[in-house]
């Protein structure tokens, strides 16, 4: 009998990874420095989101961090809550490349 070796396809396939830039204060500064920030899906990995970048906006990322950002407990109007627990990606770009994110 041969053992048969699979691979675990750590490659996504899916298409729109990113779900939207996320527009804060400090997004907004960091992207002076070319540093932009979207949230993401939950499966998306670094190398499936360098191809949708260079898909979408035409730009070769030079790299990518990812923070999963948990939801937190919140106490609104008297009612006990939580919010949605989100995966956010920073993308930095050579010094002259940007992403216009008003679209």
């Amino acid at each position: 009998m041969s053992k048969e070796i699979k691979q675990k396809n750590t490659e996504v396939e899916n298409d729109n990874l990113i779900i939207s830039p996320r527009i804060t204060e400090k997004a907004s500064l960091q992207s002076n420095a070319n540093a932009y920030t979207f949230v993401v899906k939950k499966e998306a990995t670094k190398l499936s989101l360098a191809k949708e970048i260079e898909k979408t906006y035409k730009v070769k990322p030079l790299s990518i961090n990812i923070i999963n950002l948990k939801g937190t407990a919140v106490f609104v109007r008297g009612k006990h809550g939580r919010t949605n627990a989100i995966k956010k990606a920073i993308v930095f770009l050579k010094k002259g490349d940007t992403i216009n994110l008003a679209n």
